[in-house]
């Protein structure tokens, strides 16, 4: 969800290109052109762009979560001049066309920037009554993730507006991690997408994957916003996130009490450097490592940011360190808790039960503690899932690899935004009733 190491980088990259169907470099091109290709809101799938190898063919994604490569032995579902054929399991053969969509270039300005976006509207007479969301970036630089969303959403009933993030793709400035700058530009975003929509909408409001679960609910702080959804987000800051996952990882080693207090003490040491912009903390963290030594949990634990600080020397971590780690003007100490205070309409929450890139149990709390306190929150968590409300298998080595999406998420988001959740989705778990 931060600025991270560079394989931590290359990893969430194959997973977010496997979950959004991003095109990579050396990569045949599309047999069909991307979108939702079915027959209506319960019967279609989304296509993207080419899978990678060395897999061929294109990515798709069911409203089930189910996903893959058209190129896959034994793929349900295969594509060809604009007509997916989609193979039952009860052995029927359905011929799917395109889904019409309304899709509007834009650009639009947020403090002096110029961003790019898109609205895609579902075909047909307008609806005054359909709902209009903004999807807020996660930590990515691309809109893959949003477009993959954005037609998954409007196959579902919904006009979703999409923008790239300033210094990505073809919106001007320099890529960020402030929330606050990142906020201004959602709340931009929604003006735009009203403006865009006008006449043809109902209620409007954001939905934030990731790190967007920080921005999307300060956005709707700053305009005027029916809703809020959020999924696998946290609400706490970006260093109590590197302490969660540390003490995690350290539970998951089964590390004994001593350990435990060291990586408190890690925790607290590289704290100190990212708070002062690396100006103090390295003769804490210096201390720290002396006392770990050669411990083998050192070696690969890994937190955010904590883990490569402590196995960086202190001469290189004076020398780079803010460079590498403090480049994206990250607010280190963001109060996510005050933003949610300040919100008045309602909320929704989705966790991820075994995330392990965004713990969920101080989360879990506040978001508790905020319902009980009289806020509209809704809150679900999918049990057995890691970030991205993804299924996955454990390796040999303890990784993880993200195997789809877990049925019941995208249809409760929907149906959720429509203001019409009924029926059971999955394994949900609804937490307040």
């Amino acid at each position: 969800m931060l600025n991270l190491s560079d394989n931590k980088k290359k990893m969430l990259a194959i997973v977010a290109a496997a979950l959004a169907g991003v095109a990579l470099p050396g990569v045949a091109s599309a047999a069909c052109t991307p979108g939702a290709y079915g027959t209506g809101p319960d019967d279609f799938v989304v296509l993207g762009t080419p899978a990678t190898a060395p897999a061929t063919g294109q990515r798709y994604l069911f409203r089930s979560g189910l996903r893959g490569s058209t190129g896959d032995a034994g793929a349900p579902v295969t594509c060809a001049d604009d007509i997916a054929v989609y193979r039952a399991p009860d052995g029927q053969v359905k011929r799917w066309p395109r889904l019409a969509t309304r899709e509007t270039k834009t650009s639009f300005d947020s403090d002096a920037t110029r961003l790019t976006g898109e609205l895609i509207e579902p075909a047909g007479p307008a609806d005054p009554k359909r709902p209009l969301v903004v999807l807020v970036h996660g930590s990515e630089r691309t809109m893959a993730a949003a477009a993959i969303y954005g037609h998954m959403l409007a196959a579902q009933g919904i006009s979703v507006f999409a923008y790239n993030k300033r210094g990505t793709g073809t919106s001007e400035g320099e890529y960020t991690q402030n929330f606050e700058l990142l906020a201004d530009d959602a709340a931009a975003a929604l003006r735009e997408a009203r403006r865009m929509a006008a006449g043809r909408f109902g209620r409007a409001g954001y939905f934030g994957g990731s790190q967007g679960g920080w921005v999307a609910p300060l956005a709707a702080t700053r305009s005027p916003a029916d809703f809020v959804a959020v999924g696998f987000g946290l609400v706490v800051s970006p260093i109590e996130e590197d302490r969660e996952q540390l003490l995690d990882e350290a539970r998951e080693k089964h590390l004994d009490a001593v350990a435990i207090a060291q990586v408190e003490r890690l925790s607290r040491a590289t704290a100190q450097l990212v708070r002062s912009h690396f100006a103090t903390g390295y003769e804490a963290l210096a201390q720290v490592r002396r006392e770990i030594g050669n411990a083998p949990w050192a070696k690969t634990i890994a937190g955010e940011y904590s883990g490569d600080m402590l196995r960086m020397t202190d001469a290189d971590l004076r020398r780079i360190g803010r460079a590498r780690f403090d480049n994206l003007e990250l607010i280190w100490d963001y109060d996510a808790e005050a933003a949610l205070r300040k919100l008045k309409v309602p909320l929704l929450w989705v966790l991820a039960g075994e995330d392990r890139e965004a713990p969920i149990a101080a989360t879990q709390a506040i978001l508790s503690k905020l319902h009980a306190a009289g806020q509209p929150i809704d809150a679900y968590l999918f049990p057995d899932t890691d970030h991205g409300i993804v299924e996955f298998r454990t390796n040999a080595d303890g990784s993880r690899t993200a195997t789809r999406i877990t049925d019941g998420y995208l249809k409760l988001l929907a149906d959720w935004i429509k203001g019409d959740v009924r029926g059971s989705y999955g394994r949900v778990e609804k937490l307040y009733r």
